[in-house]
C-alpha cells in the first residue's frame, strides 16, 4: 500500500487557529479571569472553609454571572418539566397540582 506524506500527517497535527469576535474574546477574557480567582481562593491552604459567599462577593462580576446562569438553568428546567407532563395521566396531574398549591408561597 502507498503511505501518506509525512507532510500531510504534520499538516493535520497542525492546530487551526480561529478568529473569534472581540466581543466574545472579552466574555472568554472575563470568565478566564474569575476562573482564575476562584481557583486560588479554592487552593490556598489558609482557607479552612470555602466561603461561597466570600467567593461571589470577592470576584468582580461573578455573582452577576452566577445569577445569570442560574436563570437560565432555570429555563432549560421548566421546559425539561413541562415536556415531562405531556407523558403523565390525568391522575398524576391532579397530584402535582395539589402539591402545587399546598405549598407555602
Amino acid at each position: 500500500m502507498p503511505r501518506k506524506s509525512s507532510q500531510s500527517n504534520e499538516e493535520s497535527d497542525i492546530e487551526k487557529v480561529v478568529q473569534v469576535p472581540s466581543s466574545q474574546q472579552e466574555e472568554i477574557d472575563n470568565l478566564t479571569r474569575m476562573l482564575a480567582a476562584v481557583l486560588d481562593y479554592l487552593t490556598d491552604e489558609d482557607n479552612e472553609e470555602i466561603d461561597v459567599e466570600f467567593m461571589l462577593d470577592n470576584t468582580e462580576g461573578l455573582r452577576e454571572w452566577h445569577k445569570q446562569y442560574r436563570e437560565s438553568n432555570r429555563k432549560l428546567i421548566e421546559e425539561e418539566i413541562k415536556e415531562s407532563l405531556e407523558d403523565l395521566s390525568f391522575e398524576e396531574l391532579q397530584k402535582i397540582r395539589e402539591q402545587i398549591k399546598g405549598r407555602p408561597n
